[in-house]
C-alpha cells in the first residue's frame, strides 16, 4: 500500500497545532502524549497503523466546527473516527493529520414513535437504538457483527449492512436526514423525517462516502415495528456449491427471507468451539435461514424453504421451535469473526459482493485461490444479497505472509468483479481496497467520483488517502474553488 507523503511543516509546527487545539476544546479533549494516541493508531484493519498527529474528542457541533475551521485555514488533513470498528482502514489515522474521535456525540436526542423516526448523534452505538425503542415493540434493521461497539456514525460512513439487510435494506435505506460540518465549518442538512426531499439526493452521497465529504453530527433513523413472529433454520450441506445453489433456489422461488446466512466447514467448526450450540460438525457448509412475519406465513414459508433445501440434497434441517432456539441458531454466527480469531494470530477479512447465481462457481475460487497461496480460508457471509466476508488466516510473525495474505485479499476481489460484482458490500474501500478501484472503475469514472469530492472538499483534507488509488489536486479535476476571490493554494500551477 502507498502511503501519502508527510507534510514536514506540520510536523514542524506540531506544538502549535497542540496548544491551538487546546485553545478551542479546554481540558483533556485534545490528546498529544503518544500513550495516549497509541489506542487510535489504528481501525479494525489492523494490518496497518499510523500514530495520528493530535487526537481531538470534540463535544458539541460547536466545537467541531471551531476545530475543522482551525485545519482548513491551516492546511491541516483530518480523519474522522467512530467505534474504530472499520474493517478496510476507513479511520486509519494519518501521522501528520488531526484524529477526530466522535465517540462523545453519544445522546439519542429524540424517539419519535408516530412518525418512527429517532435522531440520535454519531457516538450512539448501533444496538443502542435498538434497545432504547424495544419497550415498544420497535427497532432498528441495519445489523452488523459488531453492532454492540460499532457507532451509528460509521454505519453512515461506510453504509454497513447486517444479517437482516437482505430483506430490510443497509444503512442507505434506513436513514433519513443527517447534519454534517463541512471542511470549511459550515453546517448542512440533507434529508428530514419524512420519506422524500426535494432536490438532488445529496443524503445518498453522503452514506457511504467514508468520512470524505463532511463529519455528521446528528442521524435520524428509520425505526421498524418488530415482526410478530420469526423461525429459523440451520441447514447443514456437503459442499459449499449445494449451499450457494439453494441459495439461489429460496431467492429464485420469491422468497425473501429476514435473513440468510451461509459458513463453511472451518467457520462452523470456530463458531461451535466459542458458543457451543449444536452447529452440524460432519458438514462442509452450512445455512441460517431466518423468515420473519404473521406466524401463519412464517411456518408457510419455513416449510417450503425445507423443501428446497432437501431438495439440493440438504444432510440435516433443523428448525427453531422456541425464540431461544432461534437465538441459539444466531449466536454463532454473530460470534464467527471472534472466533475464528482462535485458529490464526491474524487475519484479514474481506469484502466483497457477487450476484447470487455466481455463489458457486466464486466458492470454488476461492477454494482455489487458497491452493495458490498457500493459506487457510474461512467463509462467512450474507449468502441472501451475496456479500461475501471470506477470512483469510496468516501468521504475521512469519515473513512474507500478512503479503500473501493481500494478494489472496485482492484476487478474490478481482474474482468478484469478474463475475459482474462489486469490491465491496458494506466495509467500505478505505485504504483495503484503494489499489483495486481501477479493476472497477475506468479512470472518466474515478474522476467524476473525484470531482464530487472536490466539490465538498476543494483543498482534499477530509480523510485523504482513502478510496481513491491516486490523489488528484481540484485543480487537475478542470475546477478550482474560488472563496472571496481568492483561489487556494495560489502558488500551484493553473491548468
Amino acid at each position: 500500500m502507498k502511503a501519502l507523503d508527510i507534510d514536514q511543516s506540520i510536523m514542524a509546527r506540531r506544538r502549535e497545532i497542540v496548544a491551538a487545539l487546546r485553545a478551542i476544546i479546554p481540558g483533556e479533549a485534545v490528546i498529544d502524549a503518544e500513550i495516549g494516541r497509541r489506542p487510535y493508531e489504528s481501525d479494525g484493519f489492523t494490518a496497518y497503523a499510523n500514530l495520528p498527529l493530535v487526537v481531538v474528542l470534540p463535544s458539541t457541533t460547536a466545537e467541531l466546527q471551531a476545530v475543522l475551521r482551525y485545519c482548513y485555514a491551516n492546511a491541516i488533513k483530518v480523519v474522522p473516527r467512530g467505534a474504530g470498528t472499520s474493517l478496510s482502514g476507513g479511520a486509519l489515522p494519518l501521522v501528520d493529520g488531526v484524529l477526530i474521535s466522535m465517540m462523545k456525540f453519544n445522546k439519542i436526542k429524540e424517539i419519535d414513535f408516530e412518525n418512527r423516526c429517532a435522531v440520535v448523534e454519531p457516538g450512539v452505538t448501533n444496538a443502542a437504538i435498538s434497545r432504547a425503542v424495544d419497550h415498544r415493540g420497535f427497532y432498528y434493521a441495519p445489523d452488523p457483527s459488531s453492532q454492540i461497539a460499532c457507532s451509528i456514525g460509521g454505519n453512515v460512513a461506510e453504509n454497513s449492512g447486517g444479517v437482516h439487510c437482505l430483506k430490510y435494506g443497509l444503512t442507505t435505506n434506513n436513514v433519513l436526514g443527517v447534519e454534517m460540518v463541512l471542511m470549511n465549518g459550515e453546517i448542512v442538512r440533507l434529508g428530514g423525517a419524512f420519506l422524500d426531499a426535494e432536490g438532488y439526493d445529496f443524503l445518498g452521497l453522503v452514506v457511504g462516502s467514508e468520512g470524505m465529504l463532511g463529519v455528521v453530527t446528528e442521524v435520524i433513523v428509520r425505526l421498524l415495528r418488530k415482526p410478530e413472529s420469526a423461525r429459523a433454520l440451520m441447514i447443514a450441506f456437503d459442499s459449499s456449491e449445494a449451499g450457494g445453489a439453494c441459495v439461489a433456489d429460496v431467492i429464485a422461488a420469491g422468497i425473501i427471507p429476514g435473513g440468510m446466512e451461509m459458513m463453511d466447514r472451518p467457520a462452523i467448526h470456530a463458531a461451535e468451539d466459542f458458543v457451543h450450540v449444536g452447529y452440524p460438525l460432519d458438514a462442509e457448509a452450512m445455512l441460517i435461514v431466518e423468515l420473519d412475519g404473521p406466524p401463519v406465513e412464517v411456518d408457510h414459508l419455513v416449510g417450503l424453504v425445507e423443501a428446497i433445501a432437501l431438495k439440493r440434497g440438504a444432510t440435516q434441517c433443523r428448525i427453531s421451535n422456541s425464540e431461544a432456539e432461534r437465538l441459539a441458531f444466531w449466536a454463532g454466527r454473530k460470534a464467527a469473526f471472534p472466533a475464528v480469531g482462535r485458529l490464526s494470530p491474524d487475519y484479514l477479512c474481506m469484502d466483497g459482493t457477487i450476484p447470487r447465481k455466481a455463489l458457486p462457481r466464486v466458492l470454488a475460487g476461492i477454494t482455489e485461490l487458497s491452493e495458490k497461496h498457500k493459506l487457510r480460508v474461512a467463509n462467512v457471509f450474507h449468502a441472501g444479497d451475496g456479500n461475501l466476508h471470506p477470512l483469510i488466516l496468516y501468521d504475521a510473525n512469519k515473513p512474507g505472509e500478512l503479503q500473501a495474505a493481500e494478494d489472496f485479499g485482492s484476487d478474490i476481489l478481482r474474482l468478484c468483479v469478474e463475475v459482474g460484482g462489486v469490491l465491496t458490500g458494506e466495509h467500505g474501500v478505505g485504504v483495503e481496497k484503494r489499489d483495486l478501484m481501477p479493476v472497477m472503475f475506468n479512470e472518466i469514472d474515478l474522476d467524476q467520483q473525484i470531482g464530487i469530492k472536490c466539490a465538498f472538499d476543494e483543498k482534499m483534507l477530509l480523510n485523504p488517502g482513502k478510496v481513491f488509488p491516486t490523489l488528484h489536486r481540484c485543480a487537475e479535476m478542470g475546477r478550482m474553488h474560488v472563496h472571496q476571490g481568492q483561489l487556494p493554494f495560489p502558488e500551484l500551477p493553473r491548468f
